[in-house]
């Protein structure tokens, strides 16, 4: 085990780390100190051969701005806040409302926006960067001052697990994911959409035209193109005719995890990768790369393209109508939020 790292100056001025987690099988996770963002995860496929299975941006210095949020971690409240406002303890909040009339995402510079503080740790089987930041009182709006502290682990059993923890001293509302665009084909070879994913979940959020839920659950059984409970490919149903992949143009939507399972299985039958992901939360948002509409380059120098990646965010569900799950992400002064997500790579 080993972490590595090397600076970098970007032309706005701003200094960045760079951090490698390297395990004994060769395995490698970069991180940028820069808003926790992944810019590669490196593993074998059935020929031995290491490629990145994230999308990763030829130009670094693209991360500043960072479109689509690529690999980053998101807060203080992951997803959207319907009409940008919440209340807590009879005091309305409000936040920026940047996109559609709701918050997404923490706001305009949310956590993917924030160069973070960092230290390191290696151990006989473990590599460890962590991540601190205090998000101050009133910073997008949010009450409280809130101390972050996000731990990447890297293990030699290819396991790469983020663990995120946070304190604050006055009640508030948070919700923490990371935001990483998955190829398992390496290097972005292809698009996601012959990829097979399995979600074990059987109700997704019904969402409206702009993708803020209304309290209601729709069973998958009903809505088959939501249906992951066996493996299918990922383009199997996306362009089925239901009114909820219109709403997100493609998958874009909560799903309600069963209980102590897996909760996704990820695979790609020509590569033999597979990834699967466990973790604490109650909800996993399935993000098909439905938008990618700037002309930016990939780091295997061709233009991003629609379906191209696949977001796994594991979450709390989003605040809806009439603040419909907002009791979920509440965090009292003095209480602790906890919660981990392990990401498996093996090839199968």
């Amino acid at each position: 085990m080993e972490i590595q790292n090397a600076k970098v100056t970007f032309g706005s001025g701003r200094e960045v780390t760079v951090y490698q987690l390297i395990n004994d099988k060769g395995m490698q996770v970069e991180i940028l100190s820069l808003g926790g963002i992944l810019t590669k995860i490196l593993v074998p496929d059935q020929e031995g051969s290491f490629e990145n299975v994230l999308l990763n941006w030829e130009n670094m210095e693209t991360y500043e701005e960072n479109p689509g949020y690529f690999n980053a971690l998101i807060g203080r409240v992951a997803g959207r806040i319907y009409d940008a406002k919440v209340t807590i303890n009879d005091k309305v909040y409000t936040f920026a409302k940047n996109n559609n009339g709701n918050t997404l995402h923490g706001g305009i510079k949310g956590f993917d926006k924030k160069i973070w503080t960092a230290s390191v740790e290696v151990t006989k089987n473990e590599a460890i960067l962590k991540l601190t930041y205090l998000s101050k009182d009133g910073e997008e709006g949010f009450p409280g001052n809130l101390e972050v502290t996000v731990a990447y682990k890297l293990n030699n059993e290819n396991e790469l697990t983020i663990e995120y923890k946070a304190k604050t001293d006055q009640d508030t509302i948070v919700n923490l994911t990371n935001h990483a665009y998955f190829n398992l084909s390496g290097d972005a070879k292809r698009s996601v959409l012959d990829q097979e994913v399995s979600i074990n979940a059987d109700k997704i959020c019904k969402l409206d035209e702009v993708l803020i839920p209304d309290g209601e659950l729709l069973s998958v059984d009903e809505h088959t193109a939501f249906n992951f409970k066996t493996r299918k490919p990922i383009g199997r149903d996306i362009h089925q005719d239901d009114i909820q992949l219109k709403y997100g143009n493609g998958y874009d939507h909560p799903w309600l995890l069963n209980d102590n399972h897996q909760a996704v299985e990820f695979y790609d039958p020509i590569s033999k990768r597979c990834m699967e992901i466990f973790t604490t939360e109650p909800g996993v948002v399935m993000y098909t790369m439905n938008y990618a509409n700037e002309p930016i380059k990939l780091s295997n120098g061709k233009i991003q393209k629609p379906n191209y990646g696949v977001c796994f965010e594991t979450q709390k569900l989003p605040i809806g109508y009439n603040e419909v799950f907002k009791e979920d992400v509440l965090l009292k002064k003095g209480d602790t939020y906890s919660s981990a997500t392990t990401f498996k790579f093996s090839v199968k």
